[in-house]
């Protein structure tokens, strides 16, 4: 563990009930089966951790088979750099609810803005899990940037207070002994956001101990299950489905479907269309409220740029630029085109609008998400 003496227990910043989590102890002490899952973005899935068995998921992971030996413990690390909650609930069943997982962290916070928008998607998320058949146990993680302590646990807790899931944090914790001259940003961090392998050891630290407080409190029989309460946002993102060329069928005028296998999740750019062509569109019948268009933004450049229009409306169209203004790499885009909309199918039409003669790579669209 950590060479940095921090207080843990300053990171629960909600209890919660502790039903679901002493359901899944339970059975593993029983030396049943059990799979840990961990859905979030770039932190989860180890980015500048050095291996991955030093990444906090893992970590946690070890911590669940080293209590529990008798039984066999499945891992399933589902994060995928770049991406939000939003995307998060779109792809939840595919990539973390398929492998029947009892227990899973959800870690959002740095990726999503602290926004109403991000409430909603992220209630989405919580209300998508909480339901799904096996009826797992959750734990939201927030983690926190460290230069400025900036992070979405506000917006996100007041889900995980209105569900009654446990939520902890990075920002009384890791973040606080940084504000305070404990130790430095670069003693857990390289680049203020992604923990090395100090941070993310710390990182685990904090979920280890309020599972250990769970564990410690097992034979307490206090908590009964929680039936899921009615939302606190307009909800429109609960059910989501991208469609993307294995799946649908639009109307095709200059685009060309990628056909590419896709063998991991984080090959992100995969099942989609591009093209090149000033003029080339796709149009979708896409069935939800909220609409939201997967592209790439690309560090090669110039690409072209396109826009999406719903339902005709043009006049409220929305820029899709391919041009990525950050030179990490380039990144799985998420733009939403259309909220609260009426229930039922809806037109989106996606053109591209301004080409170069000299682009580098043609424009790349994942995916149109249609939510309700």
């Amino acid at each position: 563990m950590s060479k940095y003496l921090i207080d843990n227990h300053l990171g629960i910043m909600n209890c919660g009930n502790w039903y679901r989590i002493k359901q899944t102890m339970r059975k593993a002490a029983r030396g049943e089966s059990i799979t840990v899952g961990f859905l979030g973005g770039s932190i989860t899935q180890g980015c500048l951790s050095s291996t991955p068995e030093t990444c906090y998921a893992y970590l946690v992971y070890e911590w669940w088979k080293q209590k529990f030996p008798q039984a066999e413990v499945k891992y399933v690390n589902a994060g995928i750099g770049g991406t939000t909650s939003q995307f998060g609930v779109a792809r939840v069943d595919s990539d973390l609810l398929a492998h029947q997982i009892d227990f899973t962290t959800v870690e959002f916070s740095v990726n999503d803005d602290n926004t109403d928008h991000f409430m909603e998607t992220y209630e989405g998320l919580i209300r998508r899990i909480y339901d799904s058949e096996n009826k797992p146990a959750m734990l939201i993680v927030n983690n926190v940037r460290y230069d400025n302590g900036e992070n979405a646990q506000e917006k996100h807790n007041r889900i995980g207070e209105a569900y009654q899931i446990p939520c902890v944090s990075m920002k009384p914790t890791i973040y606080a002994k940084v504000f305070d001259g404990t130790f430095t940003s670069r003693d857990v961090t390289e680049d203020d956001l992604h923990p090395n392998d100090e941070g993310h050891s710390m990182v685990a630290g904090v979920i280890i101990h309020f599972l250990e407080l769970v564990y410690t409190n097992l034979e307490h029989e206090r908590e009964q299950e929680v039936q899921m309460p009615e939302p606190l946002t307009a909800n429109t993102y609960e059910h989501s489905l991208r469609y993307q060329n294995d799946n649908s069928n639009p109307l095709n005028d200059g685009f060309v479907a990628d056909f590419t296998p896709q063998n991991d999740i984080r090959e992100i750019f995969r099942k989609g269309w591009t093209s090149s062509q000033k003029g080339a569109s796709l149009t979708f019948e896409v069935q939800g409220r909220s609409i939201a268009v997967q592209y790439r933004k690309s560090v090669e450049q110039p690409t072209p740029i396109a826009r999406a229009i719903v339902d005709g409306d043009v006049e409220h169209a929305v820029i899709l630029d391919g041009n990525f203004e950050e030179t990490w790499g380039d990144s799985l885009h998420i733009d939403t085109v259309a909220e609260h909309l009426p229930c039922g199918k809806h037109k989106v039409e996606i053109e591209i609008i301004t080409t170069h003669e000299d682009d580098k790579v043609p424009f790349y669209l994942v995916s149109v998400i249609g939510s309700y």
